[in-house]
């Protein structure tokens, strides 16, 4: 579904990934790991049009997209739900939702979308009048996932979104992941929660100083002592 090939991508004169590569397969759940500057978000941003990598290539559904407009590759049917929500606080939890399908076939199905988003976030139906920037932060991250299923992506790419939450609240969170991706939508999540990102993905990759440095399936990534402690922070129980 996604193949990104041996990419570099540059912040003006500073790289920030060099020769990165990765693989979605349709109906996958795949996480991106790494401490804090690794190049996750890098990543992601260069997935989604948002940044051009200066070498390789970068192809949805057979389609190469790296020089593709961000607004393009939404109509293809990928999405990211970015960082820190980034929602419109001053709109209710309904206008935000509805800025999510903006693209013409999100457009037609917006009412059945809808109802597919209110009965996974049921808070959400409740404060549909209520203004964003009100929400509790678990709410927020609820509205902006679910903003993000508003324009029916095939995939969806997650920028850490269980930051800044009460353990109770990322719990939720990935049983909602898990519950998005058995409905069909394929995930590609960047966390720095590892335990439970790898408990819901079928493969991983770990990212350190913008090169793919090991790859595996979540078992794998799990189990590997080694790699546990260098690069995910986790040590053996």
């Amino acid at each position: 579904m996604l193949q990104v090939k041996d990419i570099d991508v540059y912040y003006g004169d500073v790289q920030i990934l060099r020769g990165v590569s990765l693989t979605v397969h349709e109906g996958e759940v795949v996480s991106l790991l790494g401490a804090n500057g690794a190049g996750k978000t890098t990543t992601l941003r260069a997935i989604s049009g948002v940044l051009s990598p200066r070498r390789g290539t970068i192809e949805f559904l057979g389609e190469r997209i790296d020089r593709l407009d961000p607004h393009r590759i939404v109509e293809m049917g990928l999405a990211q739900v970015p960082e820190g929500r980034q929602l419109f606080a001053n709109m209710t939890v309904l206008e935000n939702l509805e800025m999510g399908a903006i693209n013409r076939r999100a457009r037609l199905r917006r009412k059945e979308t809808l109802e597919a988003v209110f009965t996974l976030f049921p808070r959400l139906k409740e404060r549909m009048h209520q203004l964003a920037g009100t929400l509790s932060g678990g709410e927020q991250q609820m509205c902006a996932i679910g903003r993000g299923l508003m324009s029916l992506p095939r995939l969806l790419a997650l920028d850490e979104p269980s930051l800044g939450l009460a353990p109770v609240v990322v719990k939720q969170l990935f049983r909602i992941i898990r519950e998005v991706s058995g409905a069909g939508t394929t995930i590609l999540l960047v966390e720095q929660n590892v335990a439970e990102s790898l408990a819901i993905s079928n493969r991983g990759y770990v990212l350190e100083t913008g090169r793919v440095v090991l790859e595996g399936t979540g078992p794998e990534l799990q189990a590997n002592e080694s790699t546990r402690k260098a690069y995910l922070g986790m040590q053996h129980k």
